[in-house]
């Protein structure tokens, strides 16, 4: 049993990083020293048991990131930013990635860190606040938890290429999504689902790097951007090439008991079939400290209908 340590929070205004929130110890439970203790004790009684104590130990955990830790951060300077369109989301949708972005806002990524959504974004579930909304998951849309994440891990990965920071993990959709193509080209999308699939990046700035993001709810666009030091890195990302463009598949109709004779309900989606390739470069001087081309395949997509067949 444990509970994890929650790091300390920050926000850049007027030129300092100001305190957001303050750091929380973790705890790590012993419980199965604890219960080993108890089978001993069970095993070992007579006809005449006797109250015994049997110790549980518990260890803190201290957070990585401190307030007390603020002035060492270097951090100066907006160094870059990313931005997505989530117009046409429902409800559930707009819910699940407001409640998502706002775990990213304040995060500080130490120098030389490696940071994952998925540990950043911790347990996506009802139980922490998420609504059924589509996603993908095998092969297939379907309704759970958290339908909408991937908005945040698309935004997050567009700031982390127009800062020119290194990827460490990275995957794309299994098909066009149309949220994705609403201000931009396909192919600049990341999937996530935990704990398996991960989006991962390297801070190898002279500086701690901090996260803010805001959602206009109003425009329904979501922002990251990131405070840091700038260096005198460049980028090259290539424009995305587009090709090998497949149709969609005739469209799927299922019987549905659940539903009212003479009830269509459309489940899926159709999208083409497309491969996209980029090149994305990141240069200090005349050293090339980080390259990757990207080689998106998304599969052909058919739409999904359920027919009601009950009474």
């Amino acid at each position: 049993m444990k509970k994890d340590p929650i790091d300390a929070k920050f926000q850049f205004e007027s030129g300092k990083v100001l305190e957001f929130a303050k750091e929380e110890n973790g705890l790590h439970i012993e419980i199965v020293k604890a219960l080993s203790g108890v089978d001993k004790y069970m095993k070992s009684l007579t006809t005449s048991p006797k109250s015994i104590t049997i110790p549980v130990q518990g260890t803190i955990v201290k957070p990585k990131i401190t307030l007390a830790q603020t002035n060492t951060y270097g951090i100066e300077e907006l160094i870059g930013e990313g931005t997505s369109d989530y117009s046409h989301s429902i409800p559930q949708r707009i819910h699940n990635l407001l409640l998502g972005t706002a775990k990213f806002n304040g995060v500080l990524i130490p120098k030389g860190g490696t940071f994952s959504f998925d540990d950043t974004v911790g347990d996506i579930s009802s139980t922490t606040g998420y609504q059924p909304a589509y996603i993908i998951k095998d092969g297939k849309t379907i309704l759970g938890d958290g339908g909408g994440i991937c908005q945040v891990s698309t935004t997050l990965f567009r700031a982390v290429l127009n800062t020119g920071l290194p990827i460490a993990e990275y995957h794309a959709h299994a098909y066009r999504v149309g949220y994705y193509e609403n201000d931009s080209k396909p192919g600049l999308d990341a999937t996530v689902f935990g704990p398996t699939v991960d989006f991962k990046f390297v801070n190898d700035t002279q500086a701690s790097i901090l996260i803010q993001t805001s959602a206009d709810e109003e425009n329904h666009k979501l922002y990251f951007k990131f405070y840091g030091k700038k260096d005198d890195r460049s980028i090259q990302l290539t424009a995305p090439l587009v090709y090998d463009v497949t149709s969609a598949p005739d469209p799927q109709f299922q019987d549905d008991p659940t539903l009212p004779k003479g009830t269509t309900k459309q489940i899926d989606f159709a999208a083409p079939g497309t491969k996209v390739s980029y090149s994305y470069k990141v240069t200090k001087g005349n050293t090339v400290t980080f390259q990757k081309d990207f080689l998106n395949v998304y599969q052909p997509w058919r739409a999904v209908f359920l027919v009601g067949t009950a009474g």
